[in-house]
């Protein structure tokens, strides 16, 4: 079942390549949204496609070289049916 996320990620997450890190594993597991750097140092990230392959996009997202996530608050969100790629939001 597809579904929509939301979440807020924390920590060492901006200038260490987490948006790019978000845009390759997204694209590589067929999955929509955006990512985003926040004024208060986190990243917001919605994200749509197959639970089982966001959590497989989670995964990747904590596997980075540079990346230290220290917290994750996520939510639940609306799907947007016409959705079909990922991106960075600037």
């Amino acid at each position: 079942m597809k579904i929509r996320m939301q979440y807020s990620f924390t920590g060492f997450v901006q200038g260490v390549g987490f948006r790019y890190t978000a845009l390759y594993a997204a694209q590589s597991l067929g999955l929509s949204g955006f990512v985003r750097n926040e004024d208060d140092g986190s990243v917001t990230v919605q994200v749509q496609g197959e639970e089982a392959v966001i959590r497989k996009f989670l995964d990747k997202l904590g596997s980075g070289r540079w990346i230290r996530i220290e917290g994750i608050s996520s939510r639940k969100m609306e799907l947007i049916p016409e959705e079909r790629e990922f991106y960075i939001d600037y």
